[in-house]
């Protein structure tokens, strides 16, 4: 599928892109090659290929699962405004 002059000019205006008279030639260049490259692409027998999560495969290092840090909920709730059975009372913004 190859585009023409006027299916440029019509998608640069869905896109609200101003293209130049001297730039129309070389973006319908370089979107039919970007095409052509779709088109070979899609050309390419996977059959049997099991499509991959990730291209490398690998699994990521995770650290353990431990707390590494104390409560301190009483003491920042020390210097809060308002606080109510362990929570932060904030004022009603949206009425």
């Amino acid at each position: 599928m190859a585009l023409e002059r006027s299916d440029v000019e019509k998608i640069a205006h869905l896109a609200r892109l101003g293209l130049d008279e001297a730039e129309i030639p070389r973006t319908t260049e370089t979107l039919n090659n970007i095409l052509g490259l779709i088109d070979q692409m899609q050309a390419v027998d996977t059959d049997g290929i099991e499509p991959l999560a990730h291209p490398l495969e690998a699994t990521q290092r995770l650290r353990a699962d431990v707390v590494s840090e104390t409560n301190q909920r009483d003491a920042y709730q020390a210097i809060a405004p308002a606080v109510e059975n362990g929570l932060y009372l904030v004022p009603k913004v949206i009425e």
